[in-house]
């Protein structure tokens, strides 16, 4: 194990760890529970994300990364080496690595990604940015002179980058994604029917019945939780199209801000974004009707990517080989790396 080489997902709702030459070899929660008197962390991942709603005043329970980036340094330093040493075991682990960041992240940000994953120890440690990573983990040769046009919809943040040579072109990034949906979720229910429920219930739901477009079949899921007045445990089944009506608006945020990606974008590349159409990747992709959506709204035909929940973690995984390239800039070598350190 010593030596070999990792891409790390850093996501607001996952971390996601890829083995060279192994694939996804850790994909878990990006959460943490500390129990508050005495610091100590209670539980890490899985076992923490199962404590959401759930815990004492004396345990708080932490996103470390929020909205792509890091917002608790010392907790995201304890997730990271959590996982790597998970990964590694017991055996002494001194790997390059990948990372993958949001496109609109700024050097401040940039550098505690990197300060909280090297103190863990590894060798060398180069970025990626989302987009051309989720490019790559969908299958497109991004070194050719060819525009794709590639949408990451994750936890906490949307990017969008057209990717030609592979480089971005022009990007955009937003604060509205799969949380947001959650989120909205929880009001609209509150709202509608006096109903206080959890982020864990607003996902299950969302996962089971949500969509942003119509669809011939309407399905059903009950949600259970508090009410608003009485404090009394309640349940309500909610539909696919109350679903719908409570995450629309922020859907047609990500797809008017695709719009405006669109506008800004070069003629020579607008053409090949045009014939070859859009890449929808990300966790979100999965939402029902998403892509027709897309596909209504900008005129452009949309493919959701083959396991888009995993395309940024399979696509940092490729970069692997480029490693070597931030070293030694042979010639007529792209490479999709956009800093070492």
């Amino acid at each position: 194990m010593s030596g070999t080489d990792i891409a790390i997902d850093l996501g607001t709702s996952s971390v996601k760890i890829y083995l060279d030459k192994k694939g996804i070899v850790l994909n878990e929660p990006s959460v943490i529970a500390v129990d508050t008197v005495t610091d100590s962390i209670v539980a890490v991942g899985t076992d923490a994300y199962k404590m959401i709603g759930r815990t004492s005043p004396r345990t708080a329970v932490v996103r470390p990364l929020n909205n792509g980036v890091i917002s608790d340094f010392g907790l995201a330093q304890e997730l990271i080496r959590y996982y790597l040493k998970k990964v590694s075991g017991s055996r002494v682990f001194m790997p390059r690595v990948v990372v993958s960041v949001p496109c609109a992240i700024t050097e401040v940000e940039k550098r505690a990604v990197v300060d909280a994953i090297s103190s863990t120890g590894v060798r060398r440690i180069c970025l990626i940015e989302e987009p051309v990573a989720a490019a790559m983990g969908a299958g497109v040769d991004i070194s050719q002179p060819h525009g794709t046009f590639v949408v990451d919809v994750g936890g906490g943040t949307t990017d969008m980058a057209v990717i030609s040579l592979s480089g971005v072109a022009i990007s955009a990034s937003m604060q509205v994604a799969g949380d947001t949906f959650d989120d909205r979720i929880i009001k609209f229910i509150r709202r509608k029917y006096g109903l206080i429920i959890g982020e864990h219930m607003a996902e299950e739901a969302k996962i089971a019945i949500g969509c942003v477009y119509p669809q011939t079949a309407v399905r059903t899921f009950r949600v259970k939780g508090r009410n608003a007045l009485t404090g009394l445990p309640q349940w309500t089944d909610i539909t696919s199209e109350e679903v719908m009506e409570a995450i629309l608006e922020p859907a047609m945020q990500i797809v008017r801000r695709v719009q405006e990606t669109l506008e800004s974008t070069p003629p020579e590349l607008m053409g090949d974004v045009y014939e070859d159409g859009i890449i929808l990747t990300g966790g979100s992709a999965h939402l029902a009707g998403f892509g027709t959506l897309m596909e209504k709204k900008t005129k452009i035909a949309v493919h959701v990517a083959e396991e888009p929940e995993n395309c940024v973690a399979n696509g940092a995984g490729k970069a692997i080989r480029y490693i070597d390239d931030m070293e030694n800039k042979e010639y007529g070598v792209l490479n999709p790396l956009s800093a070492a350190y």
